[in-house]
């Protein structure tokens, strides 16, 4: 049996408690070290998996003896607590996004470099089950040239923790594009393979959030909506990356809006294309024997992405494998994120940073 990597988790939150349960699941973890700045929260997860070190200053957490730590903070946390933790030795799950722009996102790299630890974003689309055919299908050429690609994410009224740190700039980063678009941003390059987007033409609108108490809604994550606060980011925001002459990426992601729910993402390639994440089974569309034909493949669905990020973690952290995906990909990501909303800003058509 593999001897045990000491795992610590910053901030327990909702995200936070999925990490200490995908730990928990994991035969090579033992959780160590937890560390919240909510005294009940901590005591109550940190009691569920019976940790006995407990901290509420991450710093204090940061000179136990564990390897690796899992940072589940709120975004503007993040660069501050990786570069802590890769200082002080540790290897670093980095929740999604990876930062709040690319200029942070190239500081923790920096900083990794010399520590020469393991961070790993934690885009945990790409360990859906769905996620790990459709990249084998493409990567075998079956789907051919994956020539434009689809993301699209709408709530009708999805906005999170209204009035807090999830809608305020400084925090945050940005709406819905930062927050679950990334998800989908990272989806479409690491599926298809397209690691280097040229240019975005993108607009973002806020339509709903900014009068708060006009806000009507069913439910909300992360609420109740705190009306003293500050809603200053998008709650739409579209627009069609290029990846050269080679591809593109047209995109649709939304907190709020007056339209259908929808969730998928698509690819198109000239001998294949795949809609996927829509909660339908998964399809491929192409031809057979001279006629168009629609493939249903079979595969196994019943795994944790969770679970299966966590594992990808520990083996990088025993240097076994790669990190499942990297903090290059991450500053790629936040490259692209960057030029959206430099787009939205300007009204033109801007180049991406490489």
């Amino acid at each position: 049996m593999k001897q045990k990597i000491k795992v610590g988790i910053v901030g327990l939150g909702t995200i936070g408690k999925v990490h200490a349960d995908a730990y928990a699941h994991c035969a090579d973890a033992e959780l160590a070290a937890m560390c919240d700045v909510h005294a009940g929260r901590l005591a109550e997860v940190s009691g569920k998996y019976q940790v006995k070190a407990r901290f509420t200053d991450y710093r204090d957490l940061l000179k136990t003896d564990v390897t690796a730590i899992s940072v589940c903070v709120p975004n503007h946390l993040h660069h501050e607590i990786a570069v802590a933790a890769l200082c002080a030795g540790k290897h670093v799950l980095l929740e999604k996004p990876m930062t709040l722009n690319a200029r942070l996102a190239a500081e923790i790299i920096a900083v990794q470099k010399k520590a020469r630890k393991v961070v790993q974003i934690g885009m945990v689309r790409r360990q859906a089950p769905e996620a790990r055919l459709i990249r084998e299908e493409v990567q075998s050429g079956r789907l051919g040239e994956i020539y434009h690609m689809r993301a699209v994410l709408i709530r009708q009224r999805g906005i999170p923790g209204l009035g807090g740190w999830f809608t305020t700039k400084a925090l945050s980063g940005g709406g819905p594009l930062i927050d679950i678009g990334v998800h989908w941003f990272d989806l479409c390059m690491y599926l298809s393979g397209q690691w280097h987007p040229t240019s975005v033409s993108a607009v973002t609108y806020t339509k709903f959030g900014a009068n708060m108490r006009a806000y009507k809604y069913v439910s909300m994550w992360a609420g109740p909506p705190n009306y003293a606060g500050v809603f200053d980011v998008e709650d739409y925001a579209t627009g069609l990356v290029r990846f050269g002459r080679k591809a593109t990426l047209s995109f649709e992601i939304a907190w709020a809006a007056n339209a259908e729910e929808s969730m998928y993402i698509e690819l198109m390639g000239d001998k294949g294309g795949v809609r996927a994440l829509d909660g339908k089974p998964l399809k491929i569309l192409t031809e057979y024997a001279g006629r168009l034909a629609d493939v249903t493949p079979q595969f196994k669905a019943d795994s944790n992405p969770f679970h299966v990020q966590a594992a990808k973690f520990l083996a990088a952290c025993r240097g076994e494998c790669p990190p499942a995906a990297t903090t290059a990909e991450g500053l790629t990501v936040m490259r692209l994120m960057d030029g959206v909303y430099q787009s939205a800003k300007s009204g033109q058509e801007v180049k991406i940073a490489r």
